[in-house]
């Protein structure tokens, strides 16, 4: 694309592991020239973090998955030359990202309020795991222990059962997300006023909100979610809803009428039950279809039920989702020119003006770009 929107802002992240990073990504691939302001040895404490060993150059393949399409500036905080180069590109930068805990940049020397007499147009972006009070402030802020302190993850898995946490980390990567809606609605205020602002969000208030429609259940009576102890799919959904296994493979089954589900997959056992009966007794209904789906394979339950237009699809592992036409006609893929070979991630999901957004660059090396961020914006 020849002209990103956001090309010309300037953006340091002083971010490391995930949800910083995810937000500097995104800002990235939409044009922003991202500076990681990195520790002269060892950088990102994410460069490390590695998921089954896979490595690309001296970084972890997950590292260079977030943090492609960026710079490096080796800066040491604590040393007086390089703090006050940092201060210089502070003046002329347009957002600065962080997600270290409360009170680490301001012993650094660069809280908002410092930021603000170098640059006062500057958008001040931080992501804490707590919020700046509380008993809660100062404890580690990683995704798996966010999820079970905000219950989220007595969300999933069987009645039954013992709570089951996301697959991925839903928590840093949406965090990150909704850190960019902030600092995109503070420059277009910015745009208007000529003022700089500080956004702030933390994991914790991030997966609150994630969960609103939940809570807002909860804050009405004050019941806990009751999940389903036969294939749960969503704690406040009614039967079909969940995911159940075939003669072959498995088929999701979204909101339906049960007598609908019932004609359609011809189920007589399903008809006793009314229309009010399908959240009350959603476990029973959901032991017959259970078996019931059981006796033929994935390909003749679809059919039977698309054909009645209930919302059903096939349960694809990642091997039949990228040989599906529909997976393929998105273009998601991007090569990445990084390590010998290079490898593939994912691309941007935006469009603009029907435009796919893709970049080659790979993730920076610690410093890579020191000199030239310096002959462009410090000397």
């Amino acid at each position: 694309m020849n002209q990103l929107p956001l090309k010309g802002l300037i953006v340091l992240e002083f971010s490391q592991y995930l949800s910083g990073p995810s937000a500097g990504l995104r800002l990235a691939d939409l044009g922003a020239r991202v500076i990681k302001i990195e520790r002269p040895n060892g950088g990102d404490a994410g460069r490390k973090l590695s998921i089954k060993n896979l490595w690309v150059d001296d970084s972890s393949l997950l590292f260079h998955t977030i943090n492609r399409n960026k710079e490096s500036f080796s800066a040491n905080l604590k040393d007086r030359e390089d703090l006050e180069a940092v201060k210089k590109l502070i003046a002329k930068a347009d957002v600065m990202i962080h997600n270290f805990r409360p009170g680490v940049m301001q012993k650094n020397g660069l809280d908002f309020e410092t930021v603000m007499q170098l640059n006062p147009r500057m958008i001040y972006a931080e992501i804490s795991g707590y919020g700046k009070e509380g008993p809660w402030k100062l404890k580690p802020g990683q995704d798996l222990l966010l999820q079970s302190i905000t219950g989220l993850a007595y969300t999933t898995g069987n009645g039954q059962n013992a709570p089951v946490p996301f697959g991925v980390a839903i928590v840093d990567i949406l965090c990150g997300a909704q850190l960019v809606q902030g600092i995109l609605g503070a420059l277009i205020r910015r745009q208007k006023t000529g003022k700089g602002a500080l956004i702030e969000i933390s994991l914790l208030e991030s997966l609150l909100d994630f969960q609103f429609e939940l809570l807002t259940t909860y804050y009405a009576n004050r019941r806990q979610p009751e999940r389903s102890n036969v294939n749960n799919g969503h704690p406040l959904l009614s039967a079909p809803y969940g995911i159940y296994e075939t003669a072959d493979g498995y088929v999701a089954l979204a909101m339906m009428d049960i007598h609908a589900l019932a004609k359609a997959i011809d189920c007589k056992a399903l008809e006793k039950f009314s229309k009010d009966q399908a959240f009350s007794e959603r476990d029973e209904i959901k032991t017959i279809i259970v078996s019931h789906l059981l006796t033929m394979p994935t390909a003749y339950w679809l059919k039977q039920l698309q054909t009645a237009a209930l919302w059903a699809m096939e349960v694809f592992d990642w091997e039949k989702m990228i040989n599906h036409d529909a997976y393929k006609c998105l273009q998601m893929e991007q090569k990445i020119n990084g390590g010998d070979t290079g490898f593939i991630t994912t691309r941007c999901p935006i469009r603009i003006n029907n435009q796919r957004i893709f970049s080659s660059r790979p993730a920076p090396k610690v410093g890579e770009h020191t000199e030239q961020v310096r002959a462009d914006l410090i000397n």
